[in-house]
């Protein structure tokens, strides 16, 4: 029998689904292979989607050592991909390439995405799996046709254009969030500030049960092990069961089945006295490939932690580290996405995430939004006469001037 300890516990990828008022669901059909075999887009969009995930986790967490981090790989590159639909030239080679997709067609990665939203919304019935994608841009600047129904072609977004001057519209926007989130996000922009002329949005949820749910009652407290060598109490989680397990040298691992069995949490846990830093730094596609092909099933001890988390990132410096800084710039083409593309450029990209891991399953969700500014923005001008002035009264057209005066003082009314 394996037991697992807990010194540190790193989450490393998520997938949620299901619903059962039994440890098991011995009624539900567990899917055991995809309802069709991939297209070679989709399979494309697959391995460029987890090359991006570990390239994305490694750069993210080298700034973040010794804090939480919990992102969603998918969400930032399904608003990207949207993003570079927009851009062309140098911008656009440098957002495929971070993305990982090298030199593959745009059609190409446009179907993948396609692909994968359907195959991935219809995969399991017992999933309550959701991904939603919407763009929104200020009314009276010029946007591309094509840009806008190929983002409802591909990415079935929902495209609207606002007054970003009108309060409402941050209202509106947030309010899709709120609503695409189930209410575990509810806001990803804080004001439009002038110079924004677009947003390109991405949210996903999800929902299920275990597999295998952990009996309430075995929950216990215990302490956790921080990285930084402190201890604090925490509610446990516990199983003695079947379960997908695997071990190397550098750590042991469990596969935590949903639903129907098409989505899983897969846990790492560094061995005692190995950092976990050390563990994601080390983390690529190939090896994660191989590691999730050599889980075997055998009877294992499991504690594991029941916990929520909200986590927040500005991505800005993590994209312009893995190639995609001209995006940025005043440097930036986005000539695809409006005759005024020379004067765009992304001025943020933000992520927001939420997980909560408790006995009867797992609920996340993750919204990232793409900001599109003008470098050099209109400034609506304020003119305020309210000290002395000068004024005159003049025929426009002759040039005569009528009466002039100077007011320093303004007499009663």
């Amino acid at each position: 029998m394996r037991v697992f300890r807990w010194p540190v516990l790193t989450l490393v990828a998520g997938m949620i689904s299901g619903c059962s008022d039994s440890p098991t669901s011995p009624t539900a059909k567990e899917i055991d292979a995809l309802p069709r075999a991939l297209t070679s887009a989709e399979q494309e969009i697959s391995s460029a989607g987890n090359a991006f995930s570990f390239s994305l986790f490694r750069q993210i967490n080298e700034a973040q050592r010794d804090t939480n981090v919990f992102i969603s790989p998918l969400s930032a590159s399904m608003a990207l991909g949207m993003t570079m639909n927009g851009a062309a030239g140098a911008t656009y080679d440098a957002m495929r390439g971070t993305l990982g997709f090298g030199s593959a067609a745009q059609q190409d990665i446009n179907s993948g995405y396609k692909g994968l939203i359907a195959l991935l919304r219809g995969l399991d019935a017992a999933t309550d799996f959701r991904i939603a994608n919407s763009i929104w841009y200020r009314n009276g600047f010029p946007f591309e046709q094509l840009f806008l129904s190929e983002s409802e072609d591909y990415f079935d977004a929902e495209v609207a254009g606002l007054d970003f001057g009108n309060p409402a519209s941050l209202t509106t926007i947030n309010d899709w969030v709120d609503r695409s989130t189930n209410g575990k996000i509810d806001k990803i922009i804080e004001e439009i500030d002038p110079r924004d002329v677009m947003f390109l949005i991405n949210a996903i949820y999800f929902k299920g049960n275990w597999h295998q749910r952990f009996d309430r009652a075995a929950t216990r407290n215990a302490p956790f092990h921080a990285a930084d060598g402190s201890s604090r109490s925490v509610p446990l989680m516990h199983q003695q069961t079947t379960l997908r397990y695997l071990e190397t040298p550098e750590f042991q691992a469990v596969d935590l089945l949903y639903g129907n069995t098409a989505f899983a949490m897969t846990v790492l846990l560094p061995r005692t006295g190995m950092d976990v830093n050390g563990l994601v730094a080390s983390m690529s596609e190939t090896k994660w490939s191989e590691w999730t092909e050599r889980f075997q099933e055998i009877e294992a001890e499991l504690f594991l932690p029941k916990f929520k988390l909200e986590y927040e990132r500005t991505m800005n410096d993590d994209l312009k580290a893995l190639g995609m800084g001209i995006a940025f710039g005043g440097g930036a083409d986005f000539t695809r996405m409006s005759p005024r593309g020379r004067e765009l450029f992304i001025s943020y990209v933000k992520q927001k995430t939420y997980v909560d891991v408790y006995e009867e399953g797992t609920e996340a969700a993750a919204v990232t939004v793409v900001g599109i500014g003008i470098v050099s923005a209109p400034i609506i001008p304020t003119m305020r006469v309210d000290r002395p002035f000068v004024f005159a009264i003049r025929e426009r057209f002759s040039g005569t001037i009528l009466f002039i005066g100077k007011i320093v003082e303004l007499p009663a009314s």
